[in-house]
């Protein structure tokens, strides 16, 4: 269990940390006085806003249906918080207040405690969002909806309140750093090329395997990266794009996501039918995994979606890269 390697905790009340752990303890604890099984209920549905469970299937509607672009940030940037948050997790080896006292616990999960995911990826996807359309009822409702998710975790008894905080602190960090690279990092990208592209994003997937983090983040990464960069240097796809035409109309989304989701199930059950064959070591068989639906995401989808007339180009061919031809102008990743 992960709990037989938690560092930095004694039994002494001289203990700093223990101090704090014993403060956060007291915290949930006034917390969970307002408990009843149906508040219980619904605040369990809801702290599943924080997990890959809700935050895939937004995403891939966003790539399919509203602005690929958008989704590729949106997906690269949740990828990449997720990423940071497990590495956190695995060098500070903190407990979970259920670790401490039992009998706060209202579920159970296998990771390390500082920081909070929940709370960093709520942080990390509602804020871009919001970002992004700018409306003030926008604001509010994610401002609103990171501080719940935050506040499910310690009403379950799954985080202390310096895990939420911390979690919040790195999102933040993580949303600072992103923005104030990312015109930067886009337009070097752009310079290089598809074949400049796919040698950075793997790179890139490389080293976040060399750090010690799950394999299946690495993999979705280089699979979203790369399928995306040959996506848009030899089918470029456009969610919005007139088809023959006409704005795509609900019909035509919805059956571009169903076929989408439909797809990534098929690749993820089938290919994960062939690796659970053991041919490859259970490491590398992950990282295959998910990078498989993660290309099938940026690359596969949006091919089907051409051929079977549920989506259109953007119109632009050629490359300004000799030995290139075929790619867009802009090299996909700014509009």
């Amino acid at each position: 269990m992960y709990q037989d390697s938690i560092i930095g905790i004694t039994t002494a009340d001289s203990s700093p940390l223990y101090a704090v752990y014993q403060w956060g303890l007291k915290v949930i604890q006034a917390i969970q006085t307002m408990e009843t099984p149906v508040c219980t209920a619904a605040l369990q549905m809801l702290t599943q806003g924080g997990t890959p469970y809700f935050y895939i299937p937004v995403i891939l509607f966003v790539l399919w249906c509203v602005d690929e672009k958008q989704g590729l940030r949106l997906g690269i940037l949740m990828l990449l918080s997720a990423w940071v948050n497990g590495t956190c997790k695995s060098l500070l080896k903190q407990p979970r207040p259920y670790t401490l006292d039992p009998s706060v616990g209202r579920g159970f999960e296998l990771s390390y405690g500082i920081p909070s995911g929940h709370a960093q990826m709520a942080l990390t996807f509602w804020i871009p969002l919001a970002l992004r359309i700018r409306k003030i009822p926008v604001w509010i409702g994610a401002i609103l909806i990171t501080l719940l998710i935050g506040f499910t975790r310690l009403y379950l008894g799954l985080h202390f309140p310096t895990d939420v905080l911390a979690g919040w602190l790195l999102g933040g960090i993580i949303l600072g750093i992103y923005y104030g690279t990312q015109g930067v990092l886009e337009k070097a990208l752009d310079a290089g090329g598809t074949r400049f592209r796919m040698i950075s994003i793997a790179l890139i997937a490389l080293g976040m395997n060399a750090a010690g983090s799950d394999p299946s983040l690495s993999g979705l990464f280089l699979g979203f990266g790369t399928g995306y960069a040959l996506m848009r240097s030899r089918f470029p796809f456009s969610a919005q794009a007139p088809i023959r035409g006409k704005q795509p109309d609900s019909l035509v989304l919805g059956a571009r996501y169903a076929l989408g989701i439909a797809g990534a199930g098929l690749v993820y059950q089938g290919l994960g039918a062939v690796l659970s064959l053991r041919v490859f070591p259970y490491e590398l068989s992950r990282f295959l995994h998910y990078g498989a639906v993660g290309f099938w995401a940026c690359a596969g989808a949006p091919w089907l979606f051409l051929r079977l007339g549920l989506g259109a180009g953007t119109g632009r061919t050629g490359d300004k890269h000799a030995g290139e031809a075929g790619e867009t102008q802009d090299g996909g990743w700014r509009g």
